[in-house]
């Protein structure tokens, strides 16, 4: 065996290496950077070639040859051995069958051997070809019981999830935990899933607080780096799960919006909303009301919600128009769907009442049909004003010039139009409906086009069985066993897709357009009475006036 020095570009390959399969890049970088950085620290080994050749072939290490060259070496160092009788298929065998990967413990121990003789964590990354977040997290076996650490070494490893939790949990908590569950001589290996729970505390994350640095400090908040983390992400975390909390509940008093509540959660992580109230599922409206409160991850979120507002006295009339209902037997959807449907309908009515090309003709049978709605109030719950008079004042002053007369131009006409309609018309199932002249005017502007993709968890949970697989018809989805599980199927393929539900279109029943336009058809002109010219006496011009006012107050 001989140690010299040759030109890497004049050795051959083996013809007969054991090693077939390519390496992959990021193996290859990882050698050329520590053939550039240390150099090679364990020679190839190289015989002369057979048959009346003068050149070397390798019998091992055809990578380091390799990469020796991509870096630019001209000479390396290599052991010259005679040559076997099978080419040295064996020795290149026993080459690559004996190397094995040093195990994280082993891989920890050399850093910190590195570390004492003077290496940086940066210089320890780039020899190794690692992330330098990788160095950091190894490093963190430090804290990691020896014992523990002893019997990694063996090869019984725990996974990265169960070592990040033992690593981070106190060396007195790590002994009294492997007391327990240390391996014996009837049970060599060790749960580490057991350990790893044992030593387990509830976190909760610095990306899930609202609340800022000052108040962490006045709640006694200590921020801990989770080194196992995403490398993109804030991995802060405490486990005073009391102290964090508490600073959360103290920011949403802080900022609670006016008339707001702070709502407790259910055991499905659900708030609790106030009695008789509405969950609000599209926009939120003005007069609409919010509640704050915690999830499962200590995180703040929102709901808005709606409050019924006083029932009508002698009002007698029912929702006309309702779809999703049918006469007997269980509805296709519930009532919670059929709410949020009014709420997407209504948002996606006035948001084409805002944007959809409307001509005039249309707009002015669009004021007609608001006009006859059930909502005389004009309530659409766009506004904090009841009755809504205040804000079609807003509207109706753009008409009006300087001198108290009319005066404007198309345009602004326009503007008002669409505006006193948005106040007036909502589809919403409560006291501002406005019965099914909101769903002739939406379907008229085609409002269909600006509802909401309905393929959620939330609304097809509204769905009774045969919806939900009516709902599979036209897609690729095939009807589970579980309803549960087509409602998922459902939910993923329309992720990145639209789903409109049948019964959310604007489109009226046409048994319930029937009866409406049978209830309220019109006198023909030949049996309309004749105006009256003549002057009428005091006695019947007051009788005309105590009906007018009757009728004033009944609309009232």
């Amino acid at each position: 065996m001989l140690l010299k020095k040759v030109d890497p570009r004049a050795l051959k390959d083996n013809p007969d290496r054991s090693r077939r399969t390519k390496s992959t890049p990021q193996a290859d970088a990882l050698l050329l950077a520590t053939i550039k950085l240390v150099g090679i620290l364990q020679p190839p080994v190289i015989v002369p070639e057979q048959g009346g050749g003068n050149g070397y072939l390798i019998e091992v290490g055809h990578r380091r040859v390799k990469q020796a060259i991509a870096a630019g070496l001209d000479e390396i160092e290599v052991l010259e051995v005679e040559a076997s009788d099978d080419h040295g298929a064996m020795r290149s065998m026993i080459e690559n069958v004996a190397q094995e990967p040093l195990n994280p413990v082993d891989q920890w121990r050399g850093i910190e051997r590195l570390v004492v003789l003077g290496w940086t964590e940066e210089a320890i990354a780039a020899a190794l070809g690692l992330a330098l977040r990788r160095v950091r997290q190894l490093r963190l076996l430090g804290s990691v019981l020896p014992a523990m650490l002893d019997h990694m070494a063996k090869g019984d490893m725990p996974n990265e999830q169960q070592l990040r939790t033992i690593a981070a949990a106190p060396v007195d908590d790590q002994k009294e935990v492997w007391k327990k569950y240390k391996p014996s001589k009837d049970d060599p290996k060790v749960t580490w899933w057991n350990v790893s729970n044992a030593l387990t505390k509830t976190r909760m994350y610095a990306k899930h607080a609202s609340f800022d640095d000052e108040l962490a400090r006045a709640y006694g908040i200590e921020w801990v780096e989770d080194l196992f983390g995403p490398a993109d992400e804030d991995g802060r975390y405490t486990t005073n799960v009391e102290a964090f909390l508490g600073a959360q509940q103290e920011w949403m008093t802080n900022h609670l919006p006016k008339r707001g509540v702070i709502a407790e959660v259910n055991s499905w992580g659900e708030p609790v909303l106030p009695p008789k109230a509405e969950r609000v599922y599209g926009k939120a409206g003005k007069s609409d009301r919010v509640a704050m409160y915690l999830d499962r991850n200590g995180t703040v979120q929102s709901v808005a919600y709606r409050m019924p507002a006083p029932k009508a006295q002698g009002n007698g009339t029912s929702p006309a128009g309702n779809a999703a209902e049918t006469p007997t037997g269980r509805p296709d959807v519930t009532r919670r769907g059929i709410g949020m449907i009014g709420d997407f309908r209504t948002d996606a009515l006035h948001e084409a009442l805002s944007r959809a090309p409307i001509a005039n003709d249309t707009l002015m049978a669009l004021l007609v049909l608001a006009l006859a709605g059930r909502n005389i109030t004009i309530a659409s719950g766009t506004s904090d004003d009841v009755y809504g008079f205040a804000r079609m004042d807003r509207h109706a002053v753009r008409l009006i010039g300087q001198d108290g007369k009319l005066g404007f131009d198309e345009e602004t006409l326009q503007q008002a139009a669409r505006g006193a309609l948005i106040e007036v018309l909502s589809c919403r199932e409560n006291r501002s409906d406005s019965g099914i002249v909101a769903r002739i005017a939406g379907e008229a502007i085609g409002a269909d086009a600006f509802l909401p993709n309905m393929g959620t968890e939330e609304f097809l949970s509204c769905l009774s069985r045969p919806a939900l697989e009516g709902s599979c018809k036209d897609t690729p989805v095939l009807p589970r066993p579980r309803v549960k599980e087509t409602r998922a199927a459902l939910v993923a393929h329309f992720t990145d897709g639209r789903f409109v539900h049948p019964s959310a279109l604007f489109a009226p029943d046409s048994t319930a357009l029937a009866n409406w336009l049978a209830k309220h058809e019109a006198v023909p002109e030949d049996e309309q009475e004749e105006p009256h010219t003549e002057l009428q006496d005091s006695d019947s011009g007051a009788e005309a006036q105590g009906d007018d006012a009757e009728q004033f107050r009944e609309v009232a």
